[in-house]
């Protein structure tokens, strides 16, 4: 009963948000068309948006963003950027960008032809595959660029190639390997395993990588998620770590580093300069050193952020 009750909830609110954000009714008349009142018309439309039985996509480009984003492809040499709004109320809301990460996957996955996506963890890309329309697409292929379990044997919640097949019926391959080995010889060793070599060789063969970028200081995500402790952040950061793409961490000059836990990282490395089309997404003033060092160490070739942050990068 509990069920069928909640399923009835969630019609009347798809009905109302239907009515108000497609049919473009008043939520007066939504109340007298399902015979409710006015507050709860109200709560209605409010549940539609907060399940996500509506959403939406902004489709006519700004020019200001147009502009930024065609300055970032110029002096970056890139294949691919895309510039959304800025949220002033919440300059880190990823929102914005996960729209637009979710509408290239849509984009690539529509494809008749068989592909490959490869993806990197973090808020940005989960959001985004949250995003991804379903389509039915068993021929294409989706791969994790990296070790998704921590240090406490725990998965990431923002692992994103099992949601992402959900949506698609793609075949997946996970990467099943701690984020961290303890030293580098049973790093070496692992990787060298045959179910993890058929993963590395599957992801060689990407048409699309889509990654996060972190920031390399006391709030990096990777320590937040308890992939790496405080001493081994620290270690980075002396090191001259300023940023992560996949848990690789680089300096401001956008070079990888050959020392701390980039020795002992399960993550499959990034191409150098890279050469499949390799999307990072990113937003935040915080951020802004590490996608200013990506972008001019090649380690991406395409950016997806926002307007502020565009900004910042340009004048750097």
């Amino acid at each position: 009963m509990a069920v069928e009750n909640e399923k009835s909830r969630l019609d009347d609110a798809a009905r109302a948000g239907w009515l108000y954000f497609i049919a473009g009714h008043t939520q007066d008349e939504i109340a007298k068309m399902l015979q409710v009142s006015r507050a709860s018309a109200q709560r209605l439309v409010s549940l539609c948006l907060a399940e996500r039985l509506i959403t939406f996509r902004l489709e006519h480009p700004i020019a200001a963003c147009m502009e930024l984003a065609a300055q970032l492809k110029e002096r970056f040499d890139l294949s691919y950027c895309e510039v959304v709004p800025a949220d002033p109320a919440a300059p880190q809301a990823t929102a914005g960008i996960a729209e637009r990460c979710a509408n290239l996957l849509d984009a690539t996955l529509r494809s008749e032809t068989p592909v490959i996506v490869a993806l990197g963890t973090g808020r940005a890309v989960r959001a985004a595959v949250e995003r991804v329309t379903p389509i039915d697409r068993p021929n294409h292929q989706i791969v994790s660029l990296v070790g998704n379990i921590s240090a406490d044997g725990s998965a990431s919640f923002y692992d994103t190639v099992g949601r992402l097949a959900d949506r698609t019926g793609a075949r997946h391959y996970p990467m099943p390997l701690p984020f961290l080995m303890s030293s580098e010889d049973e790093r070496n060793k692992m990787v060298r395993i045959e179910p993890i070599a058929k993963v590395k060789a599957v992801a060689a063969k990407a048409d699309l990588r889509l990654v996060g970028i972190g920031q390399m200081d006391q709030k990096a995500q990777v320590h937040v998620d308890g992939f790496v402790t405080r001493d081994e952040l620290f270690e980075m950061m002396r090191q001259g770590a300023i940023g992560e793409i996949t848990g690789w961490a680089y300096d401001s000059k956008g070079r990888v580093l050959k020392a701390g836990t980039n020795k002992r990282l399960t993550s499959i490395p990034p191409e150098v300069p890279a050469k499949t089309t390799t999307i990072g997404a990113a937003v935040g003033a915080a951020k802004v050193p590490a996608i200013a060092a990506a972008l001019n160490g090649g380690l991406i070739n395409g950016l997806i952020t926002d307007e502020a942050t565009a900004r910042a990068i340009l004048e750097r």
